[in-house]
């Protein structure tokens, strides 16, 4: 490892495939990370993981088909501005250019569409992004894949219904919508009023301004509002401010229902007795003895590769990136199908993601049956799935709690479509014709 020195290089950390690797056939891969800031524990966690997936297979394979996997971590502090630099800075690199983006946050989603699709470069975003990207006749390198935000909140509803008796029964009934005030906090607004109207529930949003240390205020008019059930869409260091607000407000903790990014190991620890009983949604599942994790252990962390602390494989933010990095390199290798063992640009990889199926039996094969569920993503579906579980804390470990739950795809489709149209007039784009492509 080196680091390369000079303006925005002095963020990043070039990580070398191994001596001896020809150049003809290696494919560049970025890692646009954040090991600093408030959420440093998502971006280390996760984009570490995601390299340790890349080590391994070139470790234990040599790469993917013969073709050696190069990486390079940037430094974005989650901050979109950052993430255009490194994007700029390493869309280029390698023989073919980037194989595929994955923007460290929704606001970097956001701030990288036009430049990606102008580039031809897939943006993957395992559990985020931009939710009517979904559409991929609008959104052709933008890829929200595994389960988007609307999936996720269709799924909560759907259980919380399960827990009140069924659909009719959330007739009346009072929900507290408490998000982070930035982009991704305010995906599900669209979502959540259609549901709202469709089975007859009130919510009210109440904002959290980043980085949601102080809350209190936020809580104590929750409990004013008397709700059946909060949503709480928190991440890092706001989720233990939260639960220790709503423990002081005498908010039940088996009532608040967080998205997946407040469903981490480092969300509830710090807040202590006041995150037992706290449940998420989650896209998979946590610990666990995969055999992916063997492989990861025995090839990137037994040969001191690892970019994580090895105590954290299997816990909810490593699990994220495995999963991102197993949803880019097997849409490699799916596109390696059609154009061949050879390094990819990102227009081949974008073809290989919307050809890719990951089934149970691939599932098994890669080390991964039961952490994640089937996905199958296509020109026009993007995200590929969209099965949550709900998972709970008990002081210790989360436990799931539920089998995988189907999304309202009667909700969430029409809404992507209507949204990714409304995109696309504004735009002046004309959807592509996905029949017409093979």
């Amino acid at each position: 490892m080196k680091f390369v020195q000079g303006g925005l290089a002095a963020l990043c950390l070039f990580v070398s495939a191994g001596s001896g690797y020809a150049q003809t056939a290696e494919q560049f891969m970025p890692v646009s990370i954040y090991r600093t800031g408030p959420y440093a524990a998502g971006g280390v966690g996760i984009y570490g993981a995601y390299a340790d997936y890349l080590e391994m297979l070139n470790q234990r394979d040599g790469g993917i088909n013969g073709v050696k996997l190069t990486y390079q971590e940037c430094e974005t502090a989650y901050q979109p501005d950052r993430m255009i630099e490194c994007y700029e800075r390493q869309k280029g690199m390698g023989a073919t250019g980037a194989a595929a983006f994955t923007p460290s946050g929704t606001g970097g989603v956001y701030a990288l569409i036009d430049r990606m699709t102008t580039d031809k470069i897939p943006s993957v975003t395992v559990g985020y992004g931009r939710t009517d990207s979904s559409d991929g006749r609008v959104f052709p390198y933008i890829f929200p894949a595994v389960a988007n935000y609307w999936s996720e909140n269709t799924a909560t509803i759907r259980w919380i219904a399960e827990q009140e008796g069924g659909f009719e029964a959330l007739k009346g009934k009072k929900i507290a919508n408490v998000v982070m005030d930035f982009a991704a906090g305010r995906e599900t607004e669209p979502v959540l009023a259609t549901q709202a109207e469709k089975y007859g529930f009130e919510f009210t949003t109440f904002p959290i301004a980043p980085p949601g240390l102080d809350q209190r205020a936020v809580w104590l008019q929750v409990r004013q509002a008397r709700p059946d059930w909060v949503l709480f869409r928190g991440w890092g260091a706001a989720t233990a401010a939260g639960l220790k607000e709503a423990q002081r407000a005498g908010i039940p903790r088996d009532k608040i229902i967080g998205w997946w990014w407040s469903g981490s190991e480092e969300d509830v620890v710090p807040a202590g007795d006041a995150a037992k009983g706290f449940i998420t949604g989650s896209f998979h599942t946590v610990g666990g003895n995969y055999p992916v994790y063997d492989d990861i252990r025995a090839h990137v962390y037994a040969k001191g590769k690892g970019h994580v602390s090895e105590e954290r494989i299997g816990s909810a933010y490593f699990v994220r990136g495995i999963v991102h990095a197993v949803v880019v390199t097997e849409g490699m290798r799916t596109a390696m199908k059609k154009f061949g063992n050879r390094p990819l640009t990102g227009d081949e990889v974008r073809w290989g993601l919307e050809h890719l199926t990951l089934s149970t039996d691939r599932l098994r094969e890669l080390g991964l049956e039961g952490l994640m569920a089937e996905i199958a993503i296509t020109c026009e579906d993007h995200e590929g799935g969209g099965r949550a579980i709900m998972q709970q804390w008990d002081g210790e470990k989360w436990t799931t709690i539920s089998d995988w739950i189907e999304p309202d795809a009667e909700i969430v489709r029409p809404l992507i479509e209507q949204s990714a149209a409304a995109y696309a007039a504004e735009k002046g784009i004309a959807p592509r014709d996905c029949a017409s492509e093979g």
